[in-house]
């Protein structure tokens, strides 16, 4: 397991934007010492204060010669957030330094349990047929901060109410085992019980299923949660709505699975999304039944988001319901998710398809 130091992480990221060569080489030309590092790192990531100049520990002129570099205290800046009718989903589109734009959401849960879904980059280069993100194209990485800055937005709001995140998923905007360095980054810092403190096991990472990354993952040692966007049971329709698996078939993938289970004992999560008549019929049930057998599987079934470009339906209530009923006479565990934020354009990509252009996918 590769060690990875939060502060250190937040500092040279910030330090990279005030452009500085990394944390050590801004504290050398300011002349900090390691408590001053820590003081700003806690204020953030912790304390979660607002800006550096509510950071009142700090001298003024510290604040106002960190402020005069262009240290940003948050890497992310909301420029739309809407709130849904049934005030459990709240939606930000987070402005990046460079004119980037990227998604992230809260999901407020009954029992006080409070989801945060961020984005890894902005866009996705895998072009998944169905997603408002791949169709949008790739534009870059985000760092670590920018990562988890997402989540600190949210984590400010609820602390206005005296509420905590309960639980994050990198579930949105981009493939978070094609950032991965950056991925990790931001794991280590939301659970950094210096900082934000979220436990290893309120985290959980969504791939398309790159087959090296789990691999990679599993030698991590992390308690934190795996899920693979699976989406269809053979090669054939899987091939039709997501290219990564002209790549990794599969068979790989579930080879890859295995390998992780048989590593870590831990279970693994499978999303799949129920299209209308694409991969959501009785034979779909039973195929995706044989993939699940007999491992530490759990299937996630997902009520699709339509999206204004999109060529795909959602599958009825009903057809979700018949179909976890095969899934679960098989003996394959299973949960329908509940939507969330429908009116307020919540699932990934799509209220950023509403705001910015598309650029081509690589």
């Amino acid at each position: 397991m590769e060690e990875r130091d939060p502060m250190r992480i937040w500092w040279d990221d910030r330090a990279r934007a005030a452009g500085s060569r990394d944390g050590a080489a801004l504290a050398g030309e300011l002349g900090l010492k390691r408590y001053r590092l820590e003081q700003v790192y806690r204020a953030a990531a912790k304390e979660l204060c607002d800006d550096l100049a509510s950071v009142t520990v700090l001298p003024r002129g510290l604040r106002d010669e960190l402020a005069a570099r262009g240290f940003p205290f948050d890497t992310v800046s909301p420029t739309v957030v809407q709130r849904s009718s049934d005030g459990q989903t709240t939606k930000g589109l987070f402005a990046l330094h460079d004119g980037q734009q990227v998604e992230a959401v809260l999901m407020e849960h009954r029992g006080d349990r409070n989801t945060v879904c961020i984005s890894c980059q902005a866009g996705c280069a895998f072009a998944c047929a169905f997603c408002a993100t791949g169709q949008g194209g790739f534009s870059r990485h985000l760092t670590a901060s920018e990562i988890f800055d997402q989540a600190r937005y949210f984590a400010r709001l609820l602390a206005r109410q005296g509420r905590r995140i309960t639980n994050v998923v990198f579930m949105g905007m981009g493939e978070p085992f094609q950032n991965y360095d950056a991925v990790m980054g931001a794991v280590a810092l939301l659970n950094d019980p210096k900082g934000l403190g979220l436990g290893h096991r309120h985290i959980t990472i969504s791939t398309v299923g790159k087959v090296p990354a789990i691999d990679r993952f599993a030698e991590e040692g992390l308690q934190v949660n795996l899920a693979i966007s699976l989406h269809a049971p053979t090669d054939k329709q899987r091939d039709a709505i997501m290219p990564v698996n002209r790549r990794w078939k599969i068979a790989e993938l579930m080879d890859a699975c295995a390998r992780y289970v048989a590593k870590t004992g831990r279970k693994v999560f499978f999303e799949y999304l129920m299209l209308a008549g694409v991969n959501d019929r009785e034979e779909d049930a039973r195929a995706l039944a044989r993939l699940m057998a007999g491992r530490l599987y759990h299937v996630n079934l997902i009520p699709y988001n339509a999206t204004p470009d999109a060529e795909f339906q959602g599958s009825e209530g009903a057809v979700i319901a018949a179909f976890q009923r095969l899934l679960t006479a098989a003996g394959v565990p299973s949960t329908i998710r509940h939507p969330m934020g429908r009116d307020i354009a919540a699932a990934c990509g799509q209220l950023r398809a509403q705001t910015q252009p598309r650029v081509a996918a690589v």
